[in-house]
């Protein structure tokens, strides 16, 4: 808003040329977003406390060390999503209609989210949404949001998927672009989902996603620096640079409040929207593929999860103790604090990764 408000006065005042900077305003979104989220934070708790009672359910088959969190409210991820929301309006061009398609699937599946902690807190189980419904759900606002991307993107990236390592090299999936871009964000916000089980776990993985996705978008979005680097260009990915700018001050700030012991959780409120936020700029810039290595801890956890269901179904045993993998470790006799910070540094690791992907072709 402020783009469209203050940028065409550059010309009379030149301060107000900053706003016609990404960067700039990648910076203001962070600072925004997490001035918000401390400022809100200690109010939506109290108000969240004061609504549910006892709580998030916590699993009984879960780890021991888990008992002592119940009471904790959950739906934690309002902490992220208001102020993701008031700086991207705030700060990003509203006249971009890839900023729309974000703003659509992080509402979108952060509903979703919301109704399946509303049923959890109200059946006092830990099961909400069917598994089918909530696949239905994500599936329908992913394909909606992928036919907006294929329709308004240049016509040579229309249908097409690019490949890391690989230059002016694309794969033209035709209109099944539209499932495998589908799969890529609701995979994106279900294995967030799955990461989501200690405390700080997912949010600071989430940032280093956010970070090398505002990276990434303002490259690809940029003729020069796309032709440099040799990845293809994406005309006005680079405005996704401030929304990503505006995810890492939002769970900067929830960090502040799910640091352990964690005053509140994310609950799948927050780490559906955050997945399916990375997954829609991930198929906008065309980098689909990078997600799974910047993600590589999302990736990890949900291989955890589907290698446990298939070798039980088949075989009768579990390959873990407990999946998601996080929860392994756990009954390792990993204190929490050391799962989730093995698991940051690992998550540093795959994003570092990641960005050298834009580098090696």
């Amino acid at each position: 808003m402020l783009y469209l408000l203050l940028a065409p006065l550059a010309e009379d005042f030149i301060l107000f040329n900053l706003f016609r900077y990404i960067t700039f305003r990648t910076g203001c979104a962070t600072l925004t977003t997490m001035a918000l989220a401390f400022w809100l934070g200690p109010m939506l708790i109290r108000w969240l406390k004061s609504k549910q009672g006892e709580g998030q359910p916590i699993r009984d088959d879960g780890p021991e060390s888990h008992l002592v969190k119940k009471g904790t409210p959950t739906m934690g991820g309002i902490i992220i999503l208001i102020p993701f929301f008031i700086s991207a309006l705030l700060w990003g061009d509203l006249a971009n209609v890839y900023v729309w398609v974000v703003l659509l699937v992080t509402l979108g599946f952060g509903l979703v989210g919301f109704l399946d902690d509303y049923l959890k807190l109200t059946r006092r189980n830990s099961k909400g949404i069917s598994g089918r419904a909530r696949l239905a759900a994500q599936a329908g606002i992913a394909v909606l949001a992928a036919l907006i991307i294929s329709l308004y993107g240049s016509p040579d990236l229309r249908w097409s998927v690019a490949m890391p390592f690989l230059k002016d090299f694309l794969v033209n999936l035709g209109p099944f672009f539209l499932i495998f871009a589908m799969l890529v964000m609701v995979g994106a916000a279900n294995a967030v989902n799955l990461t989501d089980g200690l405390d700080g776990l997912a949010t600071v993985p989430v940032m280093f996603v956010a970070i090398s996705f505002g990276i990434i978008a303002y490259l690809a979005g940029n003729a020069i620096f796309a032709n440099y680097l040799q990845i293809h260009h994406v005309p006005e990915a680079g405005e996704l640079a401030v929304l990503c700018g505006a995810l890492l001050g939002a769970c900067l700030g929830f960090l502040w409040f799910n640091a352990p012991p964690a005053s509140v959780f994310m609950g799948d409120t927050g780490s559906l929207a955050l997945g399916g936020a990375i997954g829609s700029i991930a198929v906008v810039t065309r980098h689909e593929i990078v997600l799974a290595i910047v993600g590589g801890l999302f990736v990890t956890e949900t291989l955890s999860v589907m290698i446990q269901v298939a070798s039980y179904k088949l075989t009768g045993k579990r390959v873990f103790k407990m999946a998601p993998l996080h929860h392994h470790f756990e009954k390792l006799g990993w204190p929490e604090s050391t799962v989730v910070i093995r698991f940051w540094i690992i998550a540093f690791i795959f994003a570092l990764a990641g960005l050298a992907t834009l580098k090696l072709r």
